[in-house]
């Protein structure tokens, strides 16, 4: 690592090359300060990295030098963010990285871009260089390394949503009796893991095995982001707090910036959140929900690892397979990223790999047999 790389303060991760090239990034943002720090911070770890402040002078770089890796602010002039992000999905699709002061208004504009195509929001920086908070820029660093190596393609127009009579008369939820047999499901995910969870939870039942998941997220995000699903899914989907009862039938995503674990509580399943150190690069980890799940649950688990780069989860996923937990991993066709299931699979740790569409079904199955076979998965 060179002199100018150290300085940075930032560990020099693996990918800061694609291939036999420098990865090299277009910063988008209308702020001189911001786009300063980004290309400042990119470059002392080997990525090159130019700048427009505008989406227009944007779209011209683009023509001259196509880039590997976009990172765009959303609230922008000449053209809003989302707006050119709509049509570099449909005309010219580039890995994307959403850098976003992520509360209020900016939240939900972060949502709409990942359901438009982006790959992963960090949150924008408000400070110089220098001030630059070191595990702010792990974060970003590993969100472009990641996209870089991401597949991405062109959008196509989701299908419109057929109604049923729930539009119209909610249904009554029947209540679910916790046990202490009950499955759990714990699920890890980074690059494209937002798409991912979605297609995931989507399919899920409304008394499907409890799910607990981590994502990669900033903080401030995943609420928001467990809120958008809660209206989408059959299953109670919401962001993980303190003391929470992991049950048939509810999701919970861990909180950005604080590690999930699932506890043991007599009869019960509930979880506990940490704000310890970085563990694999991640706060949250999926290793440390994966570790804790395989202490508390055992054989009553399934591990479930889902595209994304790096190695979080595999050295977990391996403790929940020898705990006698089920464990899947995520294809690499149907993977935006495959480094964290191959990591896995490498180990020894998956037990079967799945295509996304088929992720469901799978798990509820080994749900089924580990209930028949009274715990023994």
């Amino acid at each position: 690592m060179s002199g100018r790389a150290a300085s940075s303060g930032v560990p020099a991760g693996p990918g800061a090359r694609r291939g036999d090239k420098p990865i090299h990034v277009l910063v988008v943002d209308d702020s001189a300060v911001v786009r300063q720090t980004l290309t400042q911070l990119l470059a002392l770890e080997g990525i090159e990295a130019t700048a427009a402040a505008d989406p227009i002078i944007a779209m011209e770089k683009i023509a001259r030098q196509r880039p590997d890796v976009i990172v765009l602010d959303l609230e922008l002039p000449r053209m809003h963010g989302l707006d050119f992000l709509a049509r570099l999905m449909d005309e010219n699709p580039i890995p994307v990285v959403v850098c976003s002061a992520l509360t209020g208004a900016g939240t939900d504009l972060a949502l709409r871009a990942l359901e438009q195509g982006a790959l992963a929001v960090v949150t924008k920086p408000r400070i110089a260089i220098r001030e630059f908070l070191h595990e702010s820029a792990v974060v970003l660093l590993d969100a472009v390394r990641g996209a870089a190596q991401a597949r991405v393609a062109k959008r196509r127009p989701a299908p419109s949503p057929r109604l049923t009579a729930d539009a119209v008369l909610p249904p009554r939820p029947a209540p679910t009796a916790a046990t202490p047999r009950d499955r759990i499901v714990a699920v890890g995910a980074s690059t494209g893991g937002t798409e991912a969870l979605t297609a995931l939870l989507q399919a899920m039942p409304e008394d499907g095995p409890g799910v607990v998941a981590v994502l990669h997220m900033p903080e401030g995000f995943t609420a928001a982001f467990a809120d958008r699903l809660r209206g989408m899914c059959r299953m109670d989907v919401r962001e993980a707090a303190e003391g929470d009862r992991v049950q048939a039938g509810r999701a919970l995503i861990a909180p950005g910036n604080r590690h999930a674990l699932v506890r043991r509580r007599g009869e019960e399943y509930r979880i506990e959140l940490s704000d310890g150190p970085l563990v694999s690069r991640h706060r949250p980890s999926v290793d440390v929900l994966f570790r804790s799940v395989a202490q508390a649950a055992g054989a009553s688990a399934i591990g479930v690892l889902m595209t994304g780069m790096g190695d979080d989860g595999a050295r977990g996923l391996l403790e929940m397979r020898e705990a006698g937990a089920a464990t899947l991993a995520q294809d690499e066709a149907s993977c935006v990223v495959f480094g964290m299931p191959r990591e896995a699979i490498a180990r020894g740790a998956v037990e079967e790999v799945v295509s996304l569409d088929r992720l469901p079904t799978a798990i509820l199955k080994r749900a089924a047999r580990a209930a028949a076979a009274g715990g023994r998965a």
